[in-house]
């Protein structure tokens, strides 16, 4: 049985980091609870993933955005329809094209099932997810996060979190994947919710723009 995090879960567990890390305390003290990111699961969450990647927030919601009027409504069978001319038209890359169009297939075919994925543990989810052209740990782990609420999700790829974690923890230079994995150690078993609490800083901190992932 996989644990889904609620609203409840998600403020004891910000109120139990705060009181474990005087860094997150100090965030919260400062911004507020974070917000509990929630994007609905299913193709359009994981075509704004993809598009996500290497890419700012903004870049990536404005080409989602364009996709989706070109579109009129982004399905998987939609999407197959839609000419390399109207996906460059919509600032979405000729390498994102091909990602969006796999997993349009990988739905319609059914070697991927979105809708069992709320009933896999973790490691199934990535497993099932990562099959698809353009899916990543980054990609799996994000969507495990937001779209399915798990509570110990731990994007160590998100520049933004490293970005963060270097901020907080005063460290000389940002950390990588590794590192970041040995920093969220200490969060278990709630490390999708220290996750929010650094995006919460990271976003709430003027910045230049920065890809979501590395």
């Amino acid at each position: 049985m996989t644990t889904r995090l609620t609203a409840e879960t998600f403020n004891k567990a910000s109120i139990i980091l705060a009181k474990r890390d005087p860094d997150l305390h100090k965030i919260i003290a400062g911004l507020g609870n974070p917000p509990m990111w929630d994007r609905p699961g299913g193709f359009r969450t994981l075509v704004l993933l993809i598009l996500e990647q290497q890419v700012s927030l903004a870049s990536a919601r404005a080409a989602f955005d364009k996709l989706t009027a070109v579109a009129g409504k982004l399905t998987p069978e939609r999407a197959l329809e839609l000419t390399d001319t109207e996906f460059r038209g919509a600032g979405v890359s000729r390498q994102k094209t091909r990602y969006v169009r796999h997993l349009s297939k990988c739905i319609l075919d059914k070697s991927l099932r979105i809708g069992r994925l709320p009933h896999l543990d973790d490691d199934s989810v990535r497993e099932h997810l990562i099959q698809v052209k353009g899916i990543g740990v980054w990609t799996a782990d994000v969507y495990l996060l937001m779209s399915l609420k798990r509570p110990d999700i731990w994007p160590v790829g998100d520049i933004a979190l490293q970005a963060a974690a270097h901020e907080i923890k005063g460290l000389e230079v940002r950390p990588d994947a590794d590192e970041l994995t040995e920093i969220g150690e200490q969060w278990r078993p709630w490390r999708s919710v220290a996750a929010s609490i650094l995006w919460h800083h990271y976003l709430s901190t003027p910045r230049l723009s920065t890809p979501r992932k590395r």
